[in-house]
């Protein structure tokens, strides 16, 4: 004779039948939440004069972005889906809508590839409201001198907001290490969490899927890079050093009498001279 279910095992079974039928979220449900946008938003109109009355937010669940309505001179400044990203930036370059999308960062250079657009590499963290932590970055057809760029404020802005700080030791190295004329949406990102303004022209790269070199092993660049011209490779090497530079701690210097201490050490004569006499 068969046991009779209690309540309890009742409930828990009628919770397994529901959740069955409960979509399952991914990446399109990361929602932006409302203090991250508003940071980025207010960061776009001063960067780029875009009043904040122009800005269009088409994406929410069931929404038709192709069909929603498109003020003259507005400006979509919103996180749409990143499954379908590369059709959404296809569509709004070929009806002349400005936008400003947030991108997933290990992907930036992937998909659709238009020199109209310019590349933001952020190494900013969200935490979605569906609780997805996504590396995030950004695409945008609002700059017409530069293709990537990094922007360590906005950077720092947005973590800010996103109230997680960045912890030294966390950034994600790349598994290969590439020359400094190719460059991966990482690096750009990694860029960006060191503090380091780094730009790229439009007309100064080309994306590229591999080096020649990794094709006999089937190795390709994840996510894809940029091939930089001289003079962008040139411009990274510089802006690298620089932040190399700022990251060193304080060095101190040997005064002459400690050298001078040193040969002593090593049993060679030291004589102090007046100076050092009255210093002690």
């Amino acid at each position: 004779m068969a046991a009779q279910m209690t309540l309890a095992d009742e409930n828990a079974e009628y919770a397994a039948f529901v959740e069955k039928f409960k979509p399952k979220k991914t990446t399109d449900d990361c929602y932006t939440p409302e203090v991250v946008y508003e940071t980025v938003a207010d960061w776009v109109s001063k960067e780029y004069g875009i009043d904040r009355a122009d800005m269009v937010r088409p994406f929410w669940p069931g929404g038709d972005y192709q069909r929603h309505e498109y003020p003259e001179g507005c400006c979509v400044v919103d996180n749409p889906p990143f499954s379908i990203l590369a059709e959404i930036k296809r569509f709004y370059l070929d009806n002349g809508v400005h936008f400003f999308l947030f991108a997933p960062e290990l992907t930036l250079f992937s998909g659709l590839w238009d020199e109209r657009q310019c590349y933001y590499a952020m190494n900013a963290q969200v935490t979605y409201e569906n609780g997805a932590v996504v590396q995030t970055a950004f695409v945008t057809d609002l700059d017409d001198t530069y293709l990537v760029r990094t922007e360590p404020e906005l950077c720092r802005l947005i973590n800010e907001a996103n109230e997680r700080n960045v912890k030294s030791g966390k950034v994600s190295l790349p598994k290969y290490v590439y020359p400094l004329e190719v460059l991966t949406a990482a690096r750009a990102a990694w860029m960006s969490g060191h503090n380091t303004d780094f730009r790229v022209r439009k007309g100064d790269a080309c994306r590229i899927q591999s080096l020649d070199a990794q094709r006999p092993q089937g190795k390709v660049i994840f996510g894809g890079g940029l091939l930089l011209s001289e003079r962008a490779a040139a411009e990274r090497a510089a802006a690298e050093r620089a932040a190399a530079e700022m990251a060193e701690a304080t060095r101190w210097p040997l005064s002459d009498r400690e050298r001078a201490m040193q040969k002593l050490l090593a049993g060679e004569e030291w004589e102090e001279d007046e100076d050092e006499q009255e210093e002690q």
